[in-house]
């Protein structure tokens, strides 16, 4: 293994925690893990991860179990003998949009912790102002949402200035809601962290500023001005008399994803031997984690298929909307992450799977009819270039992109003109039989990836091709099934080809590594892409499964791309007037 530094990187998830430690030149040396509910379950009364209290909508986790789950996940990387002394440097990703509420004693005791005692019973309560952190899957501020998008005047607006609409789980609406429900808990708070920083803040024995990227998932900061939006703070502290006070709460946020922010405390220096020398560099989210773990290029694309389908990419280009996310790029300034998130993804796919006839009892595998009817249908079921296209939308729950009611619509159009929609029925008699909806629910889940990205693409190929991803990644349980991966690649392009990307369960620790590695041995100027993509070994990781880009295809989906907006637009209409 050699005597060369190491680097470690943590995924505190809501079920989780990761620690996964690499070699400069990025291969694994060891891993540990801790699963909450199997560790502490009892302890907590947690089932998957978190609290629930369903009367309003809460859902948290207990601080002091996260930090009981740092000392148990640096005991296992011990028992394996993982050289610890070696680690030079520690980053990683932790789930978004969760807060942790820091006490006025928290400094103090951050900065004095006994190797002696675990971290929870020094630090749980009293470095605390609460006990718990909301998670992500929190949906009890819809009335203090609605404040947040009102406050600039429209979601749209908000998007534009903080990259988001107000969405539950984002953290500023958490802030203005719990400053109301538990005001002697505000008042008694000195610093408030996002759960990317609150870990980091213990590894330090310090309070650690908010990275620039995990920022984004706040509705507090302004993007595009780069600093903390003075109305929206003002809506979350109550008033203007307020906002100083939240501001010093907030703290800092570090515009540079890498370097150090301070060495690591000496309670682990101690206690599990690392070195003193070792550093902390800033943390961040774990859907930017995720773009790090590729690592992920401008004009990359990856398309999570799984019970929800997500569709991330960078792009240099920041043009929000209210019905996705732009977040800063977490290491490099000038570039965004753009997300879409979609409730129905796997779940429609099999619903419409399973009203196909059912395969033979000894076929292995319950999607090769699903997939043997993809595959025979021509794209947009058209049999002829007169055919009218088929298109829908298949929505077994409400969609967010776009916000839609659940249900499943169908229509037809000619090519040549997308204002000639028309709705149809599943039936023979309708020319719309199953296996047209096998095909048309990949084609309306890749299509609505193409509306919605197609202004934040350019050409890959110096203008020989038409704007496009340069490649597509699947990642997920779908991304195992050929007949996606061919859908994929003929609605969305990718010069380059669509891959399927193996990063087993660990890609958010991965990406926290990987960012560790590039904190501290950067050269002046080089950015993550340019080191971690000269390191970065594509064999094993990744398998090309569909060469993507194919001519008169691709052109033919775009045709029908204004129809396919067309379509959401009257079903919105529609479900406005019902």
């Amino acid at each position: 293994m050699g005597e060369g530094p190491l680097y470690l990187g943590f995924d505190l998830s809501t079920q989780q925690l990761k620690a996964i430690v690499i070699q400069s030149d990025l291969t694994v040396v060891s891993e540990a893990k801790v699963d909450f509910d199997g560790d502490f379950g009892s302890k907590y009364g947690i089932k998957k991860g978190v609290l629930l209290n369903d009367s309003e909508g809460e859902v948290f986790a207990p601080v002091a179990m996260w930090l009981e789950s740092l000392d148990l996940v640096f005991r296992r990387l011990k028992e394996k003998n993982t050289p610890l002394h070696r680690i030079r440097g520690i980053s990683g990703s932790c789930q978004q949009h969760g807060s942790v509420y820091w006490s006025r004693d928290a400094e103090r005791l951050l900065g004095s912790i006994s190797p002696d005692k675990d971290l929870a019973s020094q630090l749980a309560p009293g470095a605390f102002s609460h006990p718990y952190a909301p998670n992500w899957q929190d949906h009890s501020t819809q009335h203090q949402c609605d404040r947040f998008d009102a406050q600039l005047g429209t979601a749209n607006r908000l998007a534009e200035v903080t990259g988001s609409a107000a969405h539950h789980r984002f953290t500023g609406p958490q802030i203005l809601r719990l400053r109301e429900k538990l005001p002697d808990m505000y008042a008694a708070t000195s610093r408030i962290s996002l759960v990317s920083s609150f870990l980091a803040s213990v590894l330090m024995g310090a309070i650690a500023p908010m990275d620039i990227s995990d920022v984004c998932g706040m509705n507090l900061w302004d993007i595009p001005a780069n600093k903390w939006s003075e109305p929206l703070l003002e809506l979350a502290a109550g008033g203007k008399d307020g906002v100083r006070e939240l501001l010093a709460k907030l703290g800092p946020v570090r515009q540079d994803g890498g370097g150090s922010m301070g060495a690591v405390s000496g309670y682990f220096v101690a206690r599990y031997g690392l070195s003193a020398d070792c550093q902390v560099a800033p943390f961040t989210g774990d859907n930017p984690a995720t773009i790090l773990a590729l690592p992920l290029r401008p004009l990359d694309a990856i398309v999570s298929l799984g019970t929800s389908t997500t569709f991330l990419m960078i792009t240099p280009v920041y043009k929000p909307d209210a019905s996705y996310h732009f977040f800063n790029h977490p290491t490099t300034p000038g570039q965004y992450m753009f997300m879409l998130c979609y409730k129905n993804g796997g779940l429609a796919r099999e619903k419409v799977r399973d009203t196909l006839p059912p395969p033979p009892v000894e076929a292995k595998d319950p999607w090769a009819k699903f997939n043997e009817a993809v595959l025979a249908t021509p794209p947009l079921g058209m049999k002829s270039p007169t055919d009218r296209a088929k298109i829908g939308l298949y929505f077994p729950l409400p969609e967010i992109v776009p916000n839609i009611r659940s249900g499943t619509w169908r229509y037809t159009v000619p090519l040549s003109d997308h204002n000639d929609l028309r709705e149809s029925k599943s039936g023979p008699e309708n020319n719309w039989i199953p296996a047209d909806d096998a095909r048309a629910i990949v084609e309306s889940q890749a299509l609505s990836m193409r509306l919605r990205s197609h202004s934040l693409v350019g050409s890959p190929s110096g203008g020989k091709l038409p704007p496009q991803p340069r490649r597509i990644y699947l990642v997920g349980g779908g991304s195992l099934n050929p007949a996606i991966a061919r859908v994929m690649g003929d609605v969305l392009g990718g010069a380059d080809g669509v891959y399927r990307l193996d990063v087993g369960g660990n890609a958010c620790a991965l990406g926290g590594a990987y960012k560790a590695v590039w904190a501290f041995e950067r050269g002046e100027g080089e950015t993550f892409d340019e080191l971690i993509g000269k390191r970065w070994r594509e064999e094993g990781a990744i398998s090309r499964v569909d060469e993507g880009y194919k001519e008169g295809v691709f052109e033919r989906y775009g045709e029908v791309v204004p129809a396919f907006e067309r379509m959401e637009g009257e079903i919105l209409k529609v479900a406005r007037n019902t």
